[in-house]
């Protein structure tokens, strides 16, 4: 039979730095989780990926106070700002100031690791979000 779900915890980690301090202690405590149990797990899986790098991750936890997760790709402006070589986005979007710009073939790489976590069709469609995006952090977008 099924594992009873009691709930899910959505948070964001920087990869292989996962520890018990807030947000993920109070986070998962509140659910009588083992927490070293899943820093551990969680910075075995991310020890791969650039340290730092924000990553969404999923929990669910079960009623035996046992739990799965689910890492994610980061999020769209963490790769925006590095393909921009910023540390920002734009305190006042749409006043006439930018903060950086990225290329097409910047938004197209980035579509194409992007593309199994986004909303998008196609990588055509994945792009027009992209550069939605990187508009609404100040960023201008010119071919190349």
């Amino acid at each position: 039979m099924a594992k009873k779900i009691v709930g899910y915890v959505k948070l964001q980690i920087p990869a292989g730095k996962a520890n018990p301090s807030p947000p993920v202690g109070p986070a998962l405590g509140q659910r009588g989780l083992n927490i070293m149990q899943f820093c551990k797990e969680f910075n075995a899986v991310t020890q791969g990926m650039e340290p730092g790098m924000p990553v969404p991750v999923v929990i669910t936890a079960f009623a035996d106070r046992t739990f799965t997760f689910i890492t994610k790709t980061p999020p769209n402006t963490y790769f925006l700002m590095k393909a921009a070589n910023i540390k920002k986005g734009s305190p006042t979007v749409g006043k006439g100031a930018t903060v950086g710009k990225v290329t097409m073939s910047q938004l197209r790489e980035i579509a194409a690791t992007k593309m199994i976590h986004m909303n998008a069709n196609d990588v055509d469609g994945a792009v027009r979000m992209l550069v939605g995006s990187a508009r609404s952090m100040g960023l201008s977008v010119v071919e190349g």
